[in-house]
């Protein structure tokens, strides 16, 4: 099966290679970048085809040498060493083969849109990247209620989707005297941003109504109707945004929240089609699921997903999460393979 695999893996490419050197794809823009973007896809994959072909002729050759007795020890040594040597790394390539070649998500290149809101008793969140506000809601009693922002950056989304769901925090607040724990939660939803040509939405479906912003805005504050309210009719999603001081840029904002979250919905219906064919999907974060417990007296994080365990609490606040990325990775990778067919 990996024989054929391998094989298949460098007909492919040569065969990109090929339309690639064709003058007349050139005419076609839109066809070469989707060319070459399969044939860079493609590269490592090939790669280690190339790498898994050369170990297989490498430890055949020395079996065959072997075979044919009449050797003197030193040589009969060396070839039983240049055999095992071939066989542990076509193990290995095996291996990387099946990993090479899983589907990948092509979201995980693009920007993410990442909502986060309070739940019971939780008012914030702190994460890194560079951001871009898209919208905010203050909490009655201070704080943050509701914050919108997207994640800019080339494989924003890819890093950041298996973050979507329930994180539940328990610490002992400075106003409590007899040092119980109280336990709080936000909800997290990450989606990777949408152009207009992903998804289109008819103006037709959409209200849009305007009023005067209540919260950030400078001088426009409650003086002019700059916030936004968007109603996509069909489905009932509101989006709102009242940061800016620019009606126009807070309608463009609201747009584009609201196209994410639209996109989010069709992938989800598309996901729940294919649950009992694709088991393996730990990156769509169940948002009614707990997924991490930071907890502060003991200064650990854990991930309830995959049951890791950190005690670096202050650095994964700070936004140092590639532990858990790469573990839920490694996971989701791993459920990906057992359910594969080769």
């Amino acid at each position: 099966m990996i024989d054929r695999l391998a094989t298949e893996i460098e007909e492919k490419y040569a065969a990109l290679l090929e339309q690639l050197a064709d003058p007349e794809l050139l005419r076609d823009q839109a066809r070469y970048a989707e060319i070459s973007k399969a044939h860079a896809d493609l590269e490592e994959a090939y790669r280690l085809a190339v790498a898994y072909r050369e170990a297989k002729q490498s430890m055949e050759e020395a079996e065959a040498m072997l075979n044919e007795g009449g050797l003197d020890p030193d040589m009969k040594d060396f070839l039983s060493e240049e055999k095992a040597t071939a066989r542990q790394k076509l193990e290995t390539l095996e291996q990387e083969l099946r990993v090479a070649v899983l589907e990948k998500d092509p979201r995980d290149d693009k920007n993410a849109i990442v909502e986060v809101r309070a739940g019971a008793d939780g008012e914030s969140i702190r994460l890194r990247f560079k951001t871009e506000i898209l919208s905010t809601t203050e909490a009655t009693l201070g704080g943050v209620k509701e914050i919108i922002f997207e994640v800019k950056g080339r494989g924003a989304y890819g890093a950041l989707k298996y973050e979507s769901g329930v994180h539940r925090v328990q610490r002992v607040p400075v106003t409590e005297s007899t040092g119980r724990i109280h336990t709080s939660t936000a909800t997290v939803a990450v989606l990777p941003e949408v152009e207009d040509v992903e998804i289109h939405i008819d103006p037709n479906d959409v209200r849009v109504d305007v009023y005067r912003s209540t919260g950030p805005g400078g001088q426009s504050v409650n003086t002019t109707d700059s916030a936004v309210r968007l109603t996509h009719i069909p489905t009932g999603l509101v989006v709102s945004c009242q940061d800016e001081k620019s009606q126009l840029q807070n309608k463009e904002r609201a747009f584009r929240i609201l196209r994410a979250r639209l996109y989010d919905m069709a992938q989800a219906e598309q996901d729940a089609q294919l649950a009992e064919q694709r088991r393996s999907q730990v990156g769509t974060g169940d948002r009614a699921q707990k997924i991490r417990t930071y907890n502060f007296p003991q200064g650990r994080v854990t991930d309830h997903r995959i049951g890791l365990t950190s005690h670096r609490l202050e650095s994964v606040l700070q936004g140092e999460l590639e532990e858990f990325t790469e573990a839920l990775r490694a996971h989701e990778r791993a459920e990906q393979l057992a359910a594969a067919a080769f």
